[in-house]
């Protein structure tokens, strides 16, 4: 599912989202504090330009020489641009930092998520926090930062040095400031709803499109382009009105703030004027006055501005910090090695060589929801440089016992052992070193050839790779593939069979040369051939380190060393496949639909059913 706009109380004002942009600059004060010095400096020099110019209107009337003046004001104003430009880039880059640490630190964040998480939120959703709210966030910082620095120092300046010229004139100005000020408080709140919720929906978007790219050719088959396409089209119309909300709100506020400063302006051309014409005050003070005034609507408006877009990036900063909360997975060890080994003890005895286990499983328990078990008491061994294979019908939890072994979950109850020593007690880490996996769903990643079998062993020698691409039989996809080893592979291995992503999934795990293999229906993608044949390959791995094996096809793993049968999560039959037919009713049943005889082999004049 795809996480809405937060429930929880979240402080939305103005003063807290500048702390929070205040936090988001850690680590970055230092380019702050220059910037803020330059800034502060071409503002000072910004303010200086009218009191330049009132004298250089004063001397004019009085007839003085005005060009040493007017060649000061061009000085000024080539060094403000000068200096403003250098701070202004100084704080563009810090924004840039800000986002690529945010960034970098949710995709480090994304990567080690517990997998119940990926239950609970969509992909897609998750990656567009990454890349649209990240991007919003990165226009706040960069451009709001700055426009509040520089706005902020130049508006008090000016108001400072307004009051010392014409307290009256000030006065006048700041009520009609003081209107605006609060029409755009009254609409923050709203922008920043609206920006969270078109933010939502431009996760939803990303989230339902690759749900549908994903499965593109269901789609195409049952003719519902259209069906997705306005599934997708209600997710836009979403976006379209929250963004709409955010636009309408903005236009109320410009136009605020633009009649608030034009209609300050007039008031001082008014009255200031009438006060020169009265003689109470001179010409180059309202000059001056009015110079001040004017350098008031550019900060002022981004001031403004920079608030609403701050609002605006508020939104997409809770959507960051949400993914941010997310509980991670815990690689160490999650208990002490003498806590683990005493809940060992007090679980049912093993058989004796359990201790010299590659994997064994003591009454394990677990379910993904606290009230729909899914294991209820699973007890088996696997040998070293023994094949065990894992059969019972759909549901029965086979696929969810490969999970916990892989340790993307952790068992309700009971002890999963690597080597005679419990997970808790070793750590995801250690135990993952120890295994590698086929799963059904083979991964093919876009790069080459190479890249996907060395992806577990990066630097692998080219001895180490030609071994596995033999044992995997893969010598004829490389044949085929224009580049060898190093040809480019499509999108999720769209250029191979899937038969061959299967195998070079095999030839990945092989890499790693781990102690336990976990292969999830090997032969579902395979023909007669390669079935054989991969059969021949497992017998030869199954001399290098343990198999453990979910077999939908009995025929795959009928000459198993052992057998486990799993029914509605429990253990109801272990032994070689001749011994089950004798003793288990489940695994007679199991066999007689795949009609394998007591030998071994196929019913005569029968072909096989389709896994």
């Amino acid at each position: 599912m795809t996480a809405g706009p937060p429930a929880e109380a979240v402080d939305r004002s103005t003063r807290a989202a500048v702390v929070t942009l205040y936090r988001l600059t850690a680590g970055h004060r230092g380019a702050i504090a220059v910037a803020a010095v330059l800034t502060l400096a071409g503002s000072a020099l910004g303010l200086a330009q009218p009191l330049v110019a009132r004298h250089a209107v004063d001397a004019s009337g009085r007839g003085q020489a005005v060009w040493p003046l007017l060649g000061l004001l061009g000085a000024l104003f080539v060094a403000e641009a000068a200096t403003g430009s250098v701070g202004r880039f100084l704080l563009e880059r810090m924004g840039e930092g800000v986002v690529r640490q945010l960034r970098l630190g949710l995709v480090d964040r994304l990567l080690r998520l517990e997998m119940r998480e990926y239950d609970r939120h969509r992909g897609a959703d998750l990656v567009s926090r990454v890349t649209a709210d990240t991007t919003l966030l990165r226009e706040v910082v960069s451009q709001s930062l700055v426009d509040l620095v520089t706005g902020g120092i130049v508006a008090v300046g000016a108001v400072v040095l307004m009051a010392w010229i014409d307290p009256l004139l000030l006065l006048l100005v700041t009520l009609t400031v003081a209107v605006a000020a609060g029409v755009v408080t009254s609409l923050l709140k709203g922008i920043r709803c609206a920006s969270e919720h078109m933010q939502h929906a431009v996760g939803a978007i990303a989230a339902d499109l690759e749900r549908a790219l994903g499965a593109l050719p269901m789609v195409r088959v049952h003719r519902a382009e259209a069906r997705e396409t306005a599934r997708v089209g209600a997710r836009v119309q979403e976006a379209h009105d929250a963004g709409v909300r955010t636009a309408k709100l903005a236009s109320v506020m410009s136009p605020a703030v633009e009649l608030a400063v034009q209609g300050s302006f007039l008031v001082v051309l008014v009255v200031g004027g009438l006060r020169v014409g009265g003689r109470t005050g001179s010409l180059g003070d309202l000059v001056a006055f009015l110079l001040y005034a004017s350098y008031l609507v550019l900060p002022l408006s981004s001031v403004f501005r920079a608030v609403g877009l701050v609002q605006r990036g508020m939104g997409a900063h809770q959507r960051v910090e949400q993914a941010l909360r997310l509980p991670v997975e815990h690689t160490g060890p999650s208990v002490p090695a003498a806590r683990a080994r005493a809940r060992t003890r007090t679980r049912p005895e093993a058989p004796a060589a359990a201790g010299r286990a590659a994997l064994a499983l003591r009454d394990v328990r677990f379910g993904y929801a606290p009230d729909r078990p899914v294991l209820r008491g699973v007890s088996f061994t696997v040998a070293p440089r023994r094949q065990v294979a894992l059969v019972g019908p759909s549901g029965a939890g086979k696929s969810t016992v490969f999970a916990l072994v892989a340790g993307f979950y952790e068992p309700d109850a009971g002890t999963v052992l690597f080597d005679g020593r419990p997970a808790a007690e070793l750590g995801r880490d250690a135990c993952r070193r120890r295994i590698a996996v086929v799963d059904q769903n083979t991964h093919v990643v876009h790069g080459t050839l190479r890249e996907n079998i060395a992806y577990a062993v990066p630097d692998a020698p080219d001895a180490e790779i030609r071994r596995v691409v033999e044992l995997a039989r893969l010598e004829e996809v490389v044949d085929r593939l224009p580049g060898g080893l190093d040809a480019v592979l499509g999108e999720r291995g769209s250029t191979l069979s899937g038969g061959e992503r299967q195998r070079v999934a095999l030839a990945r795990a092989l890499l790693a040369r781990p102690a336990l293999l976990l292969l999830d229906e090997p032969t579902s993608h395979l023909d007669a051939i390669n079935e054989a044949a991969l059969t021949t390959v497992m017998k030869d791995v199954a001399r290098e380190c343990a198999l453990l094996v979910i077999a939908h096809r009995l025929s795959t793993v009928r000459h198993a060393d052992h057998i486990v049968v799993l029914d509605r999560g429990r253990t109801t039959g272990q032994g070689r496949h001749e011994e089950l037919l004798a003793t288990s009713p489940l695994y007679r049943e199991l066999a007689s639909g795949q009609m394998l005889r007591p030998g071994g082999g196929r019913s005569a004049g029968r072909a096989p059913s389709p896994s």
